[in-house]
Parts: structure tokens; C-alpha cells; sequence
């Protein structure tokens, strides 16, 4: 298959939707022989902050000289960024190559591997072949059931726990807390970010049930500069030093130093320019942080918000952690069929704050050039895939957008 008929099996495999489960992935690892015996795993799961904390171990390995993989989900605006190997993405011909030959040895499977088993086995295939030393995997959805916990780790680590995709992992923080401490393994090492009491009951719970050393992490990481912006990263910073510290993954100061002063790690409170910000905020957890980020920033000034959202979020927690920052809010028709309907989107916002101004765009290109004639800084935020579509309009290129999925 080219890499363009290579992507449109692997969407066409989204009509199986999401399995959670591990004997489709477990049986598709086996049989591809992967991950290789010598590479090093650090498993991530967490509600928030969980791509930052990835792409920062990722950057500090690189520095320090490891050969690196570093998987993760949802991408932004194409499919390639979900699997690096040294900080560069995956070509289109392995890609392509890849999927052909998982492809191959799946046609006749009942049950079909879903989207996300089958990029998890590109991804572990990819790192295989390209000797990579250590590899950063985050979880795509929950932990215990998620296609990526069907991997033996070196650590495990979590980041902060809150409300997110509860129709998959529950309705209490208990719950939730459940499923992410399903990557918690026998005797492998977990680091976690400071939790509220009901999470972390329940991931000491399970460190003890699995007689695996835990380690809260609170402190926030000063001795040195972050490339990414707000306290959270600082906190974010030491969760993965801690990581590596760990899970015996050797690291000098030096390399910690490089490493977080060049992590990058797209559409969290990303400058696009002097005055456009793009954050992928898409709970209100998320949606609490990048306002504080804001206020830590940009102190008073207020920003004109150009919002999208999707239909199964909490839509008004999301808008009431933002509404203290927003001076206009412009709400955009936008390219994914799971957006919630600007109208709809107003009536919840318009419900909250009666008298922001507010506008509806047909389109995001648009949305920013009403932006562009207000006063204010631009704030683009609400969804990780909305992000995407304002990266690709933004860099002059909406046609390279690609579907994002699970």
C-alpha cells in the first residue's frame, strides 16, 4: 500500500471502534515479536499532562545520548507525529510498509484489532527496527484495558487524575483513579504526580496489591529553565526526572538541563506569534490550568477566545474555568463531525456569562480574522483537534490536515 491507501485501511478499521481489552494487542505483539528484550519502557497514564511529561523524558534521553521512541495520541495534524524515533517522525514509507505488513497478518482476525492496537504495534515495530534504546509510551485512553499496558515497563508513571472520558472509565474520580492504576505492575516502580485523596487512595492501594515502590511527586522543578510554559510544567519537569531516577534509566544533570530547555511539545500554551496562543484544553482540569497559565502570563489582559469543542465533553465546566479571561469568545464551524454545533456551544456559554460579547464564523480562517481586529491577545483553545486545524491554518496549510481519532 502507498501511505495514502495505508491511512484509509487503518480509518476504515475505526468502524470496530474502541475495545478496551489486551489479548487482540498481546496476540498482535507476539506475533510481530515486539518490543525487543533490551528496550527500556516508561509507561505513562494520567488524566492531564501526560504528552508533556512524555515529550520531556523523551527530550532528556535524546540529550543524554539514548536512542529514543516516543508514542502518542490523539496527533495534531498528521498521524506521523504519534511515532518518533530521536524527535523525528515516522516516515511515510514505513508508515505505509507497516501497515501493509500488519495488515497481512490480521485480514482473517475475529475480533479485528481496533485504530489504536494497530498504531500501538506500527509504533513498537517502528522502534524495534531503529534499535531504539528507550522507548516513552502514552496511554491512549484509561490504563488497565488500553492497548499500550499490554507492554512490560521499566516505570510506570501518572500524572493528575480528573474527569475525562467517563462513559469508558467511570463516573467517580475512584473509578477513574482505578483504570489509570492499571498500568501499576509487579515490583516495576511508579511515580506519581500528587493526586486529591480519593485518586490516591486507590493508587497506593494498588502499589501495595502489586508490592511496587510509589513515589508521590509535589515538588516543582527549579534548578534549571522550562521550555514549556506555566508552574504546571515545573511540576510536570520533576515528575519525569523522577521517572527516570527510577525506573535506573541514567541521566546526568547536564542532560535534564538540555533537555527541558529544548522540549517541545505543540498546542500546550504554544506562541504561535506575539499574540496567538494555541492549548488543546479539553476538560476542566485542562481548561483550570491554561487559565492560571494565562493569568501567570498575561496578568489582567483579558483574550478574545476563538472556541470549538466537542459534543461528549463537559462543556460547561470547560467554559467556567475560561470565562474569567475571556473578553470576546468567537465560536467557529470546524472540520471535525464529533464538534458540538456553535449554536449549541453558545447556548451553554451565553447560560454562564449573559453578557460576553460573542460571534459565530463559518469558518476558523474567519474566527481569526475577527481576532485579528480586536485589541486583544488571541486565545485558540477547547479541543486537541481543534488545535490541530489552527496549526494547519496557521501554517498556511489546512489541506495537510488530517483526521485525527482515538
Amino acid at each position: 500500500m502507498t501511505y495514502a491507501e495505508a491511512l484509509a485501511w487503518l480509518y476504515g478499521t475505526q468502524r470496530f471502534g474502541i475495545k478496551l481489552g489486551l489479548e487482540n494487542i498481546q496476540r498482535l505483539l507476539h506475533e510481530l515479536k515486539v518490543p525487543g528484550k533490551d528496550q527500556r519502557i516508561v509507561h505513562v497514564a494520567g488524566t492531564n499532562g501526560k504528552g508533556s511529561v512524555c515529550a520531556m523524558i523523551d527530550s532528556i534521553c535524546h540529550m543524554q545520548g539514548y536512542g529514543t521512541g516516543l508514542f502518542t495520541s490523539p496527533h495534531l495534524v498528521t498521524y506521523r507525529e504519534r511515532v518518533r524515533v530521536n524527535g523525528e517522525m515516522i516516515g511515510t514509507d514505513e508508515v505505509a510498509g507497516g501497515l501493509t505488513t500488519i495488515r497481512g497478518l490480521i485480514a482473517a482476525w475475529d475480533p479485528h484489532p481496533t485504530f489504536f492496537e494497530i498504531t500501538t504495534a506500527l509504533a513498537l515495530m517502528h522502534f524495534k527496527q531503529r534499535d531504539c534504546e528507550v522507548i516513552v509510551l502514552e496511554t491512549g485512553l484509561g490504563g488497565r484495558l488500553d492497548a499500550t499496558n499490554a507492554v512490560e515497563p521499566t516505570v510506570s508513571v501518572i500524572t493528575p487524575i480528573g474527569y475525562d472520558h467517563q462513559a469508558w472509565l467511570g463516573n467517580s474520580l475512584e473509578e477513574i483513579a482505578g483504570e489509570k492504576a492499571g498500568i501499576i505492575k509487579t515490583r516495576i516502580p511508579v511515580v506519581s504526580a500528587v493526586q486529591k485523596p480519593s485518586a490516591e487512595k486507590v493508587l497506593l492501594a494498588r502499589a501495595a496489591e502489586y508490592d511496587a515502590p510509589i513515589a508521590m511527586m509535589g515538588e516543582a522543578y527549579t534548578k534549571s529553565s522550562v521550555a514549556l510554559a506555566g508552574a504546571h510544567q515545573k511540576q510536570n519537569a520533576s515528575l519525569a526526572i523522577a521517572a527516570l531516577r527510577f525506573g535506573g534509566i541514567a541521566v546526568e544533570e547536564t542532560a535534564i538541563v538540555r533537555g527541558l530547555a529544548d522540549v517541545r511539545w505543540p498546542a500546550r500554551f504554544q506562541a504561535w506569534d506575539e499574540r496567538i496562543i494555541i492549548d488543546g484544553a479539553h476538560n476542566p482540569a485542562g481548561a483550570q490550568v491554561l487559565a492560571k497559565t494565562w493569568l501567570e502570563q498575561f496578568g489582567s489582559e483579558r483574550a478574545t477566545i476563538i472556541l470549538a469543542m466537542l459534543r461528549d465533553k463537559d462543556i460547561a465546566g470547560i467554559w467556567r474555568a475560561l470565562a474569567p479571561i475571556a473578553q470576546y469568545v468567537i465560536l467557529p464551524q470546524v472540520r471535525t463531525e464529533r464538534a458540538l454545533p456553535p449554536q449549541n456551544l453558545l447556548q451553554t456559554i451565553s447560560s454562564i456569562t449573559p453578557t460576553l460579547q460573542h460571534s459565530i464564523a463559518p469558518s476558523l480562517s474567519t474566527a481569526l480574522e475577527s481576532a485579528h481586529a480586536t485589541p486583544d491577545r488571541i486565545l485558540i483553545t477547547g479541543s486537541l483537534h481543534f488545535a490541530g486545524e489552527a496549526l494547519a491554518t496557521l501554517d498556511g496549510n489546512p489541506a495537510a490536515l488530517e483526521d485525527c481519532a482515538q
